[in-house]
């Protein structure tokens, strides 16, 4: 009897860590997260007050919190997913009331960490390698507080369901429907506020739902999303649950206050009085001895207060700004003159990061935030065009692409306006290419680069909502994030217009040996403008060489005559930039050079659109044999005849002899300022 005991004590131990594996009726709540055994990664952490904070200040980085067990989701009779259900209370705080980080998500996944997975728009849940991928076995609901037209999203505030990859099987913008009268109510997911999230799935119906509303109301009849979509093929026996979020260049923190799970059941509601305080936004309350005061000490510094007085009017003056009642529409998009004086330690030369015909830049780090930023100081006169302006820069500001320096907002003081941007640690492109630069990028890096700058581009003129002509482009306006990608910036010449209309003429503005010919004539900027402008940059890249730049031998002055003859002598690959050395890839280089020809013909219409170039650029549309399109010694043409391969998108051209650019184009870069 008692070797009986002693075998089925065995069996017991034996069959213990089994229960490390949850039932299939698991169940779990957190008011909290204060003494929670959390599996937790990255940079996400529980604060002393029991708040789960995913990300923290640190940039381009990636925070995991999950539940530490795997939890059995097949049903064991059938095998078929179990239904679940799941609440929780979240809330985002970012350093701007307009702008933020990519969002967290809520993510049921076959191991903890998501090995990986990368930050910013990946939300540390994929990669640009897996994503998309059946083996993922990943299911995750995202709420997303970015545009990133690489994933299909509807807007930069929205609420998706996600199954193997960040292109959403459904989306919604943020909100709810009232249960009242049915009304739609927006919710703006990184206003701050406690908002409540429930995700239901139905292993029956094969349905899932996904509901949100603020923390004061309770759960919406109606749900926000619902997909019907088995989740059996794509869940395995044994799942891990939790959050993934991630940090791109804007300090935002992702907060969960409450969580519950349940398998096979509702998930226990949270009682919302119990869950933690979030931090208080805008600093530490007054101190209760000065809201007290005594009298005596009231008038004991009656003198010093007139002091303060006369101080703070002369201070008034020091940061006097030029506001007038219809830029008080733009509120979240302007900074105080004060706020970006203190950042930038007094616009002192030490902090300046570049000077053009345009502007100087300067480095500066936000006072209250610590974000660190770049802001642009442009001399101007008050005038009737000016409220046009602003209103451009703050709908430019809405833009949201990788591949584009965010505009935060700007500001206007007296004779200057002053332009906000996001700080890319590695400077501009072209101190990697011309004046024997210390640091050489490979031909690598600078494919990549020629990508993103077109990928860009192309989102520019035809991905968003309007069409925006960047109207500078060139090296020294595309610079490099903490790894290298490249960000498109400096829109302070931008224009933008709707979609389907004729832009208007405006005065010649740009850089000379960027600016394509039909825009000196008419000033009448578009699309084109812009693929001339890239072309001399894709010759750039390749070459290590300005666009007008003086040589010995007068027929080099101008970059683009120099690779044309290469090319015309059937020798363009040695029209490189010598610095690649042997380390490079012939095909991509050749493609390099002879799409800068393409771009930048004199005629606009036989330019590519940046929707071809990023087809050619990525191998899915061959680039034409410029052979077979007709040539001269004066540049490119065309022939009458459309065999070439190209007529698909370029008209027919005689041989005209039109040259590339105008040869009158002095050597030094020159804007003609105004817009």
């Amino acid at each position: 009897m008692q070797n009986k005991d002693m075998l089925s004590n065995l069996v017991f131990l034996l069959l213990l860590p089994i229960s490390l594996v949850a039932s299939e009726n698991t169940s779990f709540t957190y008011l909290g997260f204060q003494s929670a055994n959390l599996s937790l990664d990255g940079i996400a952490g529980i604060t002393s007050t029991g708040l789960l904070k995913l990300t923290n200040g640190t940039k381009q980085q990636k925070g995991h919190a999950f539940y530490p067990n795997p939890i059995t989701f097949k049903n064991s009779s059938n095998g078929t997913a179990s239904s679940f259900s799941t609440t929780f209370v979240f809330a985002i705080i970012s350093e701007y009331p307009t702008f933020s980080s990519h969002g967290f998500a809520f993510v049921i996944a076959p191991t903890r960490g998501l090995p990986g997975a990368l930050q910013a728009q990946y939300l540390g849940l994929f990669n640009n390698s897996n994503d998309g991928n059946s083996t993922n076995h990943v299911v995750a609901i995202e709420l997303d507080t970015i545009l990133n037209s690489e994933f299909g999203d509807i807007n930069d505030n929205h609420v998706g369901i996600d199954i193997n990859s960040l292109t959403s099987e459904k989306s919604a913008a943020a909100g709810y429907y009232d249960d009242n009268n049915g009304a739609f109510r927006n919710l703006t997911l990184i206003s701050g506020r406690q908002m409540q999230v429930w995700v239901e799935y139905d292993g029956v119906e094969k349905k899932i739902e996904v509901t949100l509303a603020p923390i004061n109301v309770r759960k919406p009849k109606t749900p926000l999303l619902s997909l019907s979509s088995d989740l059996s093929p794509v869940i395995e026996d044994n799942m891990y649950v939790g959050f993934s979020s991630s940090t791109a260049s804007i300090l935002t923190a992702h907060y969960v206050l409450g969580w519950s799970f349940k398998v096979n059941g509702q998930a226990p509601e949270l009682d919302v009085s119990q869950l933690p305080k979030l931090p208080r936004i805008g600093g530490k309350p007054r101190s209760k001895f000065l809201t007290i005061g005594l009298p005596w000490i009231i008038v004991s510094l009656a003198s010093v207060a007139i002091s303060a007085v006369v101080y703070a009017i002369r201070r008034k003056e020091k940061f006097a700004e030029l506001l007038e009642d219809w830029e008080i529409q733009y509120g979240p998009h302007r900074f105080k003159y004060k706020d970006l004086y203190i950042a930038t330690k007094g616009f002192r030369d030490k902090e300046l990061l570049g000077a053009g015909g345009f502007g100087r830049v300067y480095r500066g780090i936000l006072p209250t935030s610590k974000i660190e930023i770049a802001v642009k100081r442009v001399s101007h006169e008050s005038r009737q065009g000016m409220k046009q302006f602003v209103a451009e820069i703050v709908s430019i500001g809405r833009l949201r692409h990788r591949n584009l320096v965010p505009l935060l907002g700007y500001c206007r003081r007296k004779g200057e306006l002053l332009l906000v941007y996001d700080y890319m640690p590695n400077g501009s492109l072209d101190k990697y290419l011309f004046d024997q630069p210390k640091v050489t990028l490979s031909w690598s890096q600078r494919f990549q680069v020629i990508i993103g700058v077109a990928s860009g581009l192309f989102y520019l003129h035809e991905e968003w909502e309007q069409i925006v002509i960047h109207r500078d482009i060139k090296a020294s306006n595309v610079l490099l994030d903490g790894e290298l990608n490249a960000r498109l910036g400096d829109f302070g010449l931008a224009r933008l217009y709707d979609h389907g209309t004729d832009p208007q003429t405006t005065h010649v503005v740009g850089t000379l040996g960027y600016l394509a010919p039909e825009h000196s004539r008419s000033g009448k900027a578009t699309p084109s403008t812009d693929v001339f402008a890239f072309g001399a940059f894709l010759l750039e890249v390749a070459c290590g060489r300005r666009p007008i730049e003086p040589r010995e031998e007068a027929d080099d002055v101008l970059l683009l005559d120099w690779v044309f003859s290469h090319w015309n002598r059937g020798e363009i690959l040695e029209a490189r930039d010598v610095n690649l050395g042997a380390d490079y890839v012939a095909e991509e280089v050749e493609l390099v050079l002879k799409l800068g020809l393409l771009c930048s013909h004199s005629e606009p219409a036989a330019r590519p659109s940046m929707r071809q170039v990023m087809q050619f650029l990525e191998g899915d549309f061959p680039l034409p044999d410029l052979s077979s399109l007709g040539l001269c010694a004066s540049g490119l043409t065309f022939a009458h005849n459309r065999e070439g391969g190209f007529s698909d998108f370029a008209m027919s051209y005689p041989s005209s002899g039109d040259r590339f650019t105008q040869s009158s184009f002095a050597a030094e870069s020159l804007l003609s300022g105004g817009r």
